[in-house]
């Protein structure tokens, strides 16, 4: 049974602003290597011995951006679902799972924006899943922590199920320092990497039982849907009437058959430009000059950047606009978009 990668690509990339926009959020943009997060998302699912050709969930002012990534990715055989709004993950997944061609597809869920530097070890925690997907399980991918992370969700390892998966005891929402300190220090917990693999119709079930309102809107929008080629447009109107809801919530904290598979593969979410950093992507591009200074990470698209006696600062220049903001901090580039739209 192959495997059908589906790929979410609605992000609006604000966390790394001024690059990253949502008019071309971060998935779009070749921050790690010299290929697009979106690209690299594909290459990663490219053999079809395993897998079978991919599903792409975007907006629509994407649209553009995501047949480009497949041209230059030379990748004929996806097929994109255009999403009439943003509703989060759980009625995005819907939406593929409603594919006519999917009705009992095996299905790995996958945002297009991580970085996974060992995919060697991706591709076995995959077939170590694959198993327990085909028997009905909803399976979730743990992320061994590095750090005492405050901006990840944790899960609980339960009961050994085989070697290399466990069932979900507990998920856990993203703690402060204290906790995440102590939830680091135990071998049982391990990060919410938000990558899936199920089967289409135990997807669905799920959905039906515990949100049933977005199962029957995200049908709905599905059965009206216009089809043109590969590129499937869900009807507006059902779509729109859909609440917003994470697969976390909706589907993965109250089943009963949930099993998580820890995975050390060199995962980031790429979350915020100190993740960049923490990567050792901090070569200082053409553009920037840094004399008698450490600890820096220093981007620039186009304006040229010059730093004398700087240290553990972020500095990031695209088109107009320059962000600068101490290392450990840039997660509070929310707050300046936030004052910017006031």
């Amino acid at each position: 049974m192959k495997i059908t990668p589906v790929i979410l690509s609605g992000g609006g990339g604000t966390r790394l602003w001024p690059m990253s926009r949502p008019e071309c959020p971060k998935q779009f943009l070749a921050l790690v290597g010299d290929k697009t997060m979106f690209t690299q998302t594909l290459a990663r699912v490219s053999d079809r011995r395993m897998f079978d050709g991919p599903v792409i969930l975007c907006g629509q002012s994407h649209e553009a951006l995501v047949k480009n990534e497949l041209q230059i990715a030379h990748c004929s055989n996806a097929s994109l679902v255009l999403e009439p709004a943003a509703r989060n993950t759980a009625p995005a997944i819907a939406l593929a799972a409603n594919l006519e061609h999917l009705t009992d597809a095996l299905l790995l869920v996958m945002p297009s924006d991580h970085v996974i530097v060992d995919e060697p070890a991706f591709h076995a925690a995959i077939q170590r899943a694959k198993p327990f997907a085909e028997k009905g399980w909803l399976v979730t991918f743990g992320i061994r922590t590095t750090a005492p992370e405050t901006g990840y969700g944790y899960i609980q390892q339960g009961t050994s199920l085989e070697e290399g998966v466990f069932a979900v005891s507990t998920f856990v929402e993203k703690p402060d320092l204290e906790r995440a300190k102590e939830l680091h220090g135990s071998d049982d917990y391990v990060w919410n990497g938000g990558i899936f693999m199920f089967r289409a119709d135990a997807y669905l079930a799920a959905l039906t039982q515990f949100a049933p309102d977005i199962a029957e809107t995200t049908a709905e929008s599905m059965a009206k849907a216009s089809v043109d080629a590969n590129i499937f447009r869900p009807d507006p109107v059902s779509f729109l009437q859909c609440r917003g809801e994470s697969i976390d919530y909706a589907v993965m904290e109250k089943a009963e058959k949930v099993a998580v598979v820890p995975v050390d593969m060199g995962w980031s979410d790429l979350g915020s430009w100190d993740a960049l950093y923490d990567l050792g992507s901090n070569e200082a591009p053409a553009s920037v000059t840094e004399i008698d200074g450490s600890g820096n990470l220093l981007r620039s698209d186009g304006v040229h950047i010059h730093t004398v006696g700087v240290n553990d600062m972020i500095v990031i220049a695209s088109g107009n606009d320059v962000l600068i903001v101490p290392r450990g901090k840039s997660q509070d580039v929310k707050k300046l978009i936030e004052a910017m739209k006031q």
